[in-house]
């Protein structure tokens, strides 16, 4: 007879430690279920890992870098910004609010109002990233 007597807990692994465990099934000499072992991990979990680096499901997040940011508040009579003459879209700033625009490296733009939340500007950052 078994007695239960909690959950089984899986284990987490960081997007680092992933690569890294990758990696070493890429040296010359390695075995997967050697170093499946050596890590308490299934050796279909080791291929599924080593499948979606190949895909390139599994990378490493890009170094941060600065990017141009420029701020307009939104006009005051509710036009688009695109459509006013910039000496019309500079006197609409001092009125209102501001927002800002985030512009990805691949061109996808967000636009976002000071009201939104931090948590909310990540989620969306996240969507937007995949």
């Amino acid at each position: 007879m078994e007695i239960i007597t909690g959950v089984e807990r899986r284990r987490r692994w960081s997007l680092e430690e992933k690569l890294r465990i990758v990696a070493e099934t890429e040296q010359p000499g390695s075995g997967i279920a050697e170093i499946a072992r050596r890590y308490e991990i299934s050796r279909g979990l080791l291929w599924n890992w080593r499948s979606q680096v190949r895909r390139g499901v599994l990378r490493p997040d890009p170094p941060p870098v600065f990017l141009p940011v420029r701020t307009i508040s939104e006009p005051a009579n509710g036009r688009d910004a695109k459509h006013m003459a910039p000496s019309a879209v500079s006197e609409a700033e001092q009125v209102t609010g501001s927002r800002i625009e985030i512009t990805l490296p691949d061109g996808t733009s967000v636009k976002v109002g000071h009201d939104v939340g931090l948590t909310m500007l990540r989620r969306v950052m996240t969507v937007l990233r995949r």
